[in-house]
């Protein structure tokens, strides 16, 4: 099973400005792009070696994973934001990012040193860009898990997977996880559904349009993640009762906050303190947006994204950073 997707990274965006890629060919990279490292073997961007290459922003930019109207996460995130100025001592600025291409772009030249992305673009973000990622969010006792559902109207006369055949799915992205590389995936291996050839697909772009337009009846059947589905049903975007689900997968990490590679080091261990002693449960703003999740958690690249790395090998995902 092959399924052949190419990532690619776009060398400029509309205002970023990308600064030329530089090689490192005397290091290990792994599966990283050349002008990043890999000597410890984690996976991940080694910090430079050479001092005058960190970067120590007067202001930091920081954005969210671009999913909905990225103007609502300004005010979620406001009080994380002070604290992060806080215990950094720098200006910190919202970056409200429209797609992952300007948000992959913008860490890849300079232009954002703080972020969070997907599932799926994570090992994009990680071996295009020099993103580390190093937390997460978790309840009291397990870590924030993301799903994948397919969802159709509710009057809809699909009832199940195998009613898709012949149907049009649509997903959100290449890039994502859970709106396209696992559900193109697990169909196929579980239910012998191949993608353009047993359904046919479309792309919407983000999951909120996915979202919506099976409720609008503009989609047969839309793959999602329910980390989106749920929060958009909480703050009544739509009524839950306009769709229904007839899948739901296995759990995946979900989203990945990180920072740029070549932060100085002082500051990374202020931001990461800023994540790590972070109480979500007690943020007005932030809490309700997530209101299973308390606090934020370490991860390992390497070893939580392990499945998902393995889904894009089985796909054929390939990393194309232009």
């Amino acid at each position: 099973m092959r399924f052949r997707v190419k990532l690619i990274l776009l060398g400029c965006v509309a205002g970023l400005n990308a600064s030329p890629a530089v090689a490192q060919p005397d290091c290990p990279h792994g599966a990283l792009d050349t002008r990043y490292c890999d000597r410890d073997g984690d996976m991940v961007a080694d910090a430079p070696t050479d001092a005058k290459q960190f970067i120590d922003p007067d202001t930091l930019i920081f954005s969210y994973t671009p999913i909905e109207d990225p103007a609502v996460y300004a005010s979620v995130w406001e009080n994380f934001i002070t604290r992060l100025e806080i215990l950094t001592g720098k200006k910190v600025k919202f970056f409200q990012v429209q797609s992952n291409a300007a948000q992959f772009e913008a860490l890849r030249s300079g232009r954002l040193h703080v972020t969070s992305t997907n599932t799926g673009g994570v090992p994009v973000a990680v071996n295009c860009t020099g993103f580390v990622p190093f937390a997460m969010m978790s309840s009291p006792d397990t870590p924030y898990a993301s799903h994948t559902e397919i969802i159709v109207p509710n009057q809809s006369e699909i009832r199940a997977v195998q009613d898709l055949r012949g149907r049009t799915i649509a997903f959100t992205s290449p890039t994502s996880n859970s709106g396209y590389k696992t559900p193109i995936y697990l169909l196929e291996k579980d239910f012998g559904l191949k993608v353009d050839v047993d359904y046919k697909s479309t792309f919407s772009g983000k999951h909120d349009n996915s979202i919506l337009g099976v409720v609008n009846g503009d989609y047969e059947a839309a793959a999602v993640a329910d980390v989106v589905l749920a929060p958009m049903a909480a703050r009544k975007v739509f009524d839950p009762a306009q769709i229904r689900s007839i899948y739901r997968s296995g759990s995946f990490p979900t989203t990945g906050y990180g920072y740029a590679h070549n932060l100085a080091p002082a500051l990374v261990a202020k931001i990461r303190q800023a994540f790590l002693t972070y109480q979500i449960a007690a943020d007005a703003n932030l809490s309700p947006e997530f209101p299973a999740q308390t606090k934020f958690i370490p991860i390992s690249y390497k070893q939580d994204w392990q499945v998902v790395r393995q889904v894009d090998a089985a796909t054929g995902v390939k990393y194309d950073c232009k």
